[in-house]
């Protein structure tokens, strides 16, 4: 799905709520209580990726861990994990 579509969804759905429909955006998740997008799917991949390493995951799932490590500014490595499933193809840091 569209990572803007859903966005766009969830910013509509939150103006109707009553008390918080003239705020801005951000203010209104603060308000609700609620993560943004971004934070939900970078968690959402780290779960994923905890239970792949801790051998929780469905059985029935075919997914493979890569370890990534890319070089970044002044040398230093950056390790990242790609989670590959059948549907999709994450990166958690």
């Amino acid at each position: 799905m569209d990572i803007k579509a859903v966005e766009k969804v969830q910013i509509r759905a939150t103006k109707l709520v009553i008390g918080v429909k003239s705020l801005p955006y951000c203010e209104r998740l603060r308000k609700l209580k609620l993560p943004t997008l971004k934070y939900r799917r970078l968690r959402g991949d780290m779960i994923e990726v905890y239970k792949i390493l801790t051998c929780q995951n469905d059985a029935n799932v075919s997914l493979k861990l890569i370890l990534n490590q890319t070089k970044a500014i002044r040398g230093r490595y950056i390790n990242h994990f790609i989670v590959i499933s059948e549907n999709t193809v994450s990166v958690v840091a």
